[in-house]
């Protein structure tokens, strides 16, 4: 056995010269009675925990110092002012040679203690350091395994019916359901959803059904280290698809460690019906809702309609119902006042139900704001957006309130919020072009055209818009491009059309415009386009009286978009005519 006579620590390995604590010199066998407290160890038993000694830092003449590190569980402690006893010979060793081989020792004793410090940090911090909160999240579409379109509706309401509830929680940013439905049918990349919709954490999930039974597979991994946090398999019966979402949902929030308040909790744990074949049609509504077509906004309002007639209370089906209706006029060249009355008796009904249904303030506050209510309509965007702040829908409509009162960064504010929400909304992308080029900012206007196209290429509204933007930027050739792709795009839609008929007569090709002139009139008589469509066509052409006379026909009928297009070129360059100024009087906006 060796000992150190400084520490006193004992080795049993023969073959160690110098202690691995303080780098002196071993002796062979105990200097002193285990019992005895060593001098150099300020009265410490040799059975306590050892002192490690470093060697003497003073100069020449001082009096020489001793600094002690007191070993802890955690750290080490280097005390000041400890006096040193001065060395003595050891064994028939010369203090020349303890003080050489102690000096010698003291680089790797040093460089051990920091390297012990810097791994103990690099695993401490590593493994135990908590993880990062999860922020956001998106819900992909379920795959149906069914491999069957009339099943579609489940996979697609069961993702839908998650987003809903989850966007309750205020703190939690949740991509919408238009964003989410790009990936639908697609190869699931977590790490390029997540950077694409700017979200921590993906669920994905299957469904089968079989009958009546559903077989419903989901995982939820944080995109930020690909790593599965949670993944259950629930075997359920179809009827019990309404109690397996709050379950689902419920353990979503305990995995992302989601704390509530209680107004949150209390949204949160609502239950909207207690009828699974009311909520089975409302999930029907939806997935037709989502289509954005006059044909399936017409299905979509069958299956709300038969939703409510199931469960008379059922809050969001009758919100459903205003949306569609609400949408309507904008999707289609219905009749306003035979729409939107509508959209705000079934928003209004919604809210006598469930005050507190965010969704549904913002779906009065779109009835209100088709048809001209605009104090009403900020009031309930307002508290819409107060219950349901991650609402994209609301701050987009919003922005689109704001627009038309002319407060244009407030507008530009609310479509960021929106666009933050749903990063992948064409109708967001194209809205924001929109108010740019009221703005007279063409430059803006075709960067925001453009973030539309690269989503999608196919997306004629945003083609409409940069015609416009690069006519406004005297760039006529490719303005007479994009109109003419913005019309291919959308099989002759009304509203490009009478983009394509101002840019053709702008350019010399007046032959062409009033063909486009004629069509438009023709759609027009059979409720196929709107007045304004018209109108853009006979602008360019110079011929106001024809203007005015086709603008009047869109107030009689209390077209919802003439406010909007009013202020877009090329119709804003009549703005100082009095005609133009009563039109906006009429319609109860401020000059």
């Amino acid at each position: 056995m060796k000992r150190c006579p400084e520490c006193r620590r004992d080795y049993y390995d023969d073959t160690l010269f110098y202690c691995l604590d303080d780098g002196n010199a071993l002796l062979e066998g105990p200097a002193t009675a285990k019992s005895e407290p060593p001098a150099s160890a300020g009265g410490q038993f040799g059975d306590e925990p050892p002192t490690a000694i470093l060697h003497s830092t003073a100069a020449p003449g001082e009096a020489p110092t001793r600094a002690q590190i007191s070993t802890t569980d955690q750290t080490a402690i280097f005390p000041r002012g400890t006096e040193a006893e001065p060395r003595e010979s050891m064994g028939g060793l010369s203090e020349r040679h303890s003080l050489s081989a102690h000096r010698a020792a003291k680089p790797l004793a040093a460089l051990f203690v920091v390297v012990l410090i810097l791994v103990g940090g690099f695993f401490g911090y590593k493994y135990l350091s908590p993880a990062k909160q999860i922020n956001s999240i998106a819900v992909m579409p379920f795959e149906n395994k069914n491999s069957d379109a009339d099943t579609d509706y489940l996979s697609d309401g069961l993702a839908e019916s998650l987003i809903f509830r989850l966007t309750q929680i205020p703190d939690l940013k949740v991509s919408p359901t238009s964003s989410v439905m790009r990936y639908k049918g697609k190869e699931t990349d977590i790490a390029k959803i997540a950077s694409e919709l700017g979200v921590d954490a993906v669920m994905t999930g299957r469904l089968t059904k079989r009958g009546d039974n559903l077989n419903i597979t989901v995982e939820l991994v944080d995109a930020r280290t690909n790593k599965s946090l949670w993944g259950e398999q629930y075997e359920r019966k179809l009827s019990e698809l309404l109690t397996t979402q709050r379950e689902i949902v419920t353990e979503i929030v305990r995995k992302l460690q989601l704390k509530l308040s209680g107004e949150s909790e209390q949204k949160f744990a609502k239950n909207y019906s207690e009828s699974p074949e009311a909520y089975q049609l409302y999930l029907k509504g939806r997935f037709y809702w989502n289509k954005r077509t006059e044909e399936y906004l017409n299905k979509a309002i069958e299956q709300f309609k038969a939703a409510v007639d199931k469960d008379p209370n059922f809050a969001l089906a009758y919100t459903g119902l205003a949306d569609c209706y609400g949408v309507l006029p904008y999707y289609s060249s219905v009749i306003s006042s035979e729409f939107l009355p509508q959209a705000k008796a079934y928003a209004t009904r919604a809210i006598a139900i469930d005050g507190s249904l965010g969704e549904a303030h913002i779906s009065l506050a779109i009835a209100e704001l088709g048809l001209w209510n605009w104090r009403d309509a900020e009031k309930e965007f307002r508290r819409g957006l107060e219950l349901s702040p991650n609402y994209a829908i609301g701050h987009q409509w919003y922005g689109q309130y704001l627009h038309i009162h002319g407060r244009y960064d407030a507008a530009l504010t609310e479509n960021k919020r929106a666009h933050d929400l749903d990063p992948l909304s064409l109708t967001i992308n194209s809205d924001q072009a929109m108010i740019h080029l009221v703005r007279g900012d063409a430059d803006s206007a075709i960067e925001a055209c453009k973030r539309s196209i690269d989503l999608d290429p196919n997306w004629y509204t945003a083609h409409r818009w940069l015609a416009l933007s690069y006519f406004q930027k005297g760039r006529n050739s490719e303005a007479l491009a994009e109109a003419e792709k913005s019309v291919d795009l959308s099989n002759r839609n009304s509203g490009s059309l009478g983009i394509l008929g101002y840019v053709l007569a702008q350019t010399g090709k007046r032959s062409e415009a009033l063909k486009i002139a004629e069509e438009l009139k023709t759609a027009f008589s059979k409720r196929q386009a709107k007045g304004t469509d018209v109108g853009w066509a006979y602008i360019g052409l110079n011929e106001k009286e024809e203007v005015f006379a086709w603008l009047e026909k869109d107030f009689e009928s209390r077209n919802p978009t003439m406010p909007f297009r009013l202020l877009i070129p090329p119709l804003n360059s009549m703005s100082e005519d009095s005609r133009y100024k009563d039109l906006w009087k009429r319609m109860n906006l401020p000059e």
